[in-house]
Order: C-alpha cells, then sequence, then structure tokens
C-alpha cells in the first residue's frame, strides 16, 4: 500500500489558515482535493507561515489553525490517503526559501502582481517577507518534487516563478527539483464576491461578500439574497454583462451537478428571487453534513493534534530527502 503510494505523482496544494474559509475555497480547491486521493500522492498543507506578513493576533491565528486543520478533515480529506500538515510544523520549508532566494532575482520578484496589490492594500506593513512571499511558496512545493500544484489562475504567476527557479538550479546542479506543472480547475474555479461579483470571493474582504464554509443556513440565506445581480430580471449566463447572475448560477451548477444551461432552463420564467433561493438550498445542503462534522471534531482538540503531529512527520521525512540532496549540491556539509 505504501509502496504503490509513493509510485505516485505528487500533487501539492496549500492553504492559509487565517479566517474561515469560504465557499469559493471549498468549490474552486477543497472539493477538487478529494478527488485526487485515490490517483495521487496528495499534500495539503496549512502554510502559517504564508500568513505572518501581515500582523496577526497569536492566539486567534493558532485558534483558526487549528479550525482550518478540522475542516480539511470535515469536507472528507483521508489522513489515511493525504498528508495533511500545518507548514511550521516542518522547518525545511524556511531552510529551502533561504537557499532558493539565493536563486532568485528580484526583478522577478517585483513583478509580482499580488505583491504589487497586497501593498496597496498594506501599505503601513511592506515587509521583506511579503516582497519573498513567492519564494516561500516556491520551496513549499520543490520540497516534495510535486508533480501538480492545483491553483486559481490568480496563483498562476507564482507557480511559473517556481518553474523559473527550479529550472535554473537544475541546470547549475543537475535534476535536483521535478518541474511542477499547474492544474486549474476549468468548472467552478473561480468564485465571485456576493458584493462585487467581478472580484474573487475573498475572506479579507467584509464579511457580507463570502459565504463562510462555517455559517449557518439563516446566514447562507440572507447574505446569498442581498447578492448583487442587476436591474434586467432575465436569468442568463453572461459574465461580462450579468456578473453577479453569473455568478450564482456557477455556484448552483458545480454544487447540484447540473449543467448552467440545465439550471437556466430549470428557472425560465421565474426571477431573480427564485434564483437566490435554489442557490442558497444549493449552498445549504452542500454545507450543512461538512458543518455537522466539523463540530465534532473541533471538540476533540487532543486528537486533532495527533493528526497535525502524524502528518508533519510524515511531511518531514519527505522534505528531509530533497533538503539533503539539495545541500550536497550546493557544497553544505553533513550532520555527522
Amino acid at each position: 500500500m505504501q509502496e504503490a503510494q509513493q509510485q505516485k505523482p505528487v500533487i501539492f496544494s496549500g492553504i492559509q489558515p487565517t479566517g474561515v474559509p469560504h465557499l469559493g475555497n471549498y468549490i474552486g480547491a477543497w472539493r477538487n482535493w478529494k478527488l485526487l486521493e485515490d490517483d495521487y500522492r496528495c499534500l495539503y498543507c496549512l502554510v502559517d507561515l504564508h500568513s505572518l506578513t501581515i500582523r496577526q493576533d497569536p492566539a486567534e491565528l493558532r485558534r483558526s489553525t487549528m479550525q482550518a486543520y478540522a475542516l480539511l478533515l470535515a469536507v472528507g480529506l483521508d489522513p489515511t490517503k493525504s498528508l495533511l500538515f500545518v507548514q511550521s510544523h516542518v522547518p525545511a520549508h524556511a531552510e529551502l526559501a533561504w537557499i532558493l532566494s539565493c536563486y532568485t532575482y528580484m526583478g522577478e520578484l517585483s513583478r509580482m502582481v499580488q505583491f504589487k496589490e497586497k501593498s496597496a492594500k498594506h501599505d503601513e506593513n511592506i515587509n521583506a517577507g511579503l516582497f519573498t512571499y513567492p519564494v516561500l511558496q516556491a520551496a513549499d512545493i520543490l520540497l516534495y518534487q510535486a508533480a501538480l500544484v492545483p491553483v486559481g489562475a490568480d496563483q498562476k504567476q507564482h507557480l511559473e516563478l517556481t518553474r523559473d527557479v527550479a529550472e535554473r538550479f537544475n541546470k547549475v546542479y543537475g535534476d535536483v527539483f521535478v518541474i511542477p506543472e499547474h492544474r486549474i480547475p476549468k468548472v467552478g474555479a473561480r468564485i465571485m464576491s456576493l458584493s462585487d461579483p467581478t472580484s474573487k470571493m475573498s475572506k479579507s474582504d467584509p464579511e457580507e461578500t463570502y459565504i463562510s464554509l462555517l455559517d449557518r443556513p439563516d446566514v447562507i440565506r440572507r447574505k446569498i439574497k442581498r447578492a448583487v445581480t442587476d436591474s434586467e430580471g432575465e436569468i442568463r449566463y453572461d459574465e461580462e454583462n450579468k456578473p453577479g447572475v453569473s455568478n450564482l448560477l456557477s455556484i448552483l451548477a458545480v454544487l447540484t451537478g447540473r449543467s448552467i444551461e440545465a439550471c437556466v432552463d430549470s428557472l425560465a420564467g421565474q426571477g431573480y428571487g427564485a434564483l437566490k433561493e435554489a442557490t442558497a438550498e444549493a449552498v445549504i445542503t452542500t454545507l450543512s453534513p461538512v458543518q455537522a462534522q466539523f463540530d465534532a471534531l473541533i471538540q476533540d482538540k487532543e486528537r486533532l493534534m495527533q493528526l497535525m503531529d502524524e502528518g508533519a512527520q510524515g511531511a518531514a521525512r519527505l522534505a528531509a530527502r530533497t533538503l539533503a540532496k539539495v545541500y550536497k549540491k550546493i557544497g553544505l556539509l553533513p550532520r555527522g
């Protein structure tokens, strides 16, 4: 069993543990992660070190990390099939990030769109970690020789940098790193804000703009009822001219397993109220079992910590192999 798992291609993905993950995280990432467990050697990481580019309340960061880990299990990820771990529990991430920073150019980092956007949003704290964030992200991926990385379109630039750095390192030292490919889901990859359907749903935005995975039915109905649509009153999919309606149709389609055309047909002759009600019911039906499982898991902190530790140990063993190879190639003495 373990040997068969080792022969599978490695897939790596990470998510920051700050705040409660939202519906966009579930549709664009977490739901798909579960579907990959049988075909890949999956590593799913809570990247808590990345969250430090913004000042965090220590107690809240610890709470949200525990909560996010419980949610990973609640959505159905199997710790016997996937490695689920916390980034800071595996020091090799930070160690490889330093080495890779010596093979990454300032010009490359200054072109990162996310750095420019976050600098504008947090202009009082434009720190070096925010600038070198993509190097740590590259270390996350390359440390485990990941062949595939499920990313949203907004992260594709960071993955391209990871590939460039890996190829540069390999050109000097031989085939040290696997060059990762990106894997962008075709359906439901981008779920948009409820108040601004031209922007991606984000947990860093005001709470009414996104649906948290822990929002209860009355909250979900209220948020979707207030979702921005338009004044036309016609239910049709048109991202450019009807982004709000199109966003609700996307959510409804992906959660019910129907095509967007079938969803439109089922609502023919009805108004936006019917679309919002159908979408809310689909979200509630999807999230209710996840929330029930989460409620049970979060009560057993000792069990969660044990699973975290087991995941970190498994990840650390894999990471140590790559790090030892890198150290040897660049001339660092091994420990006695």
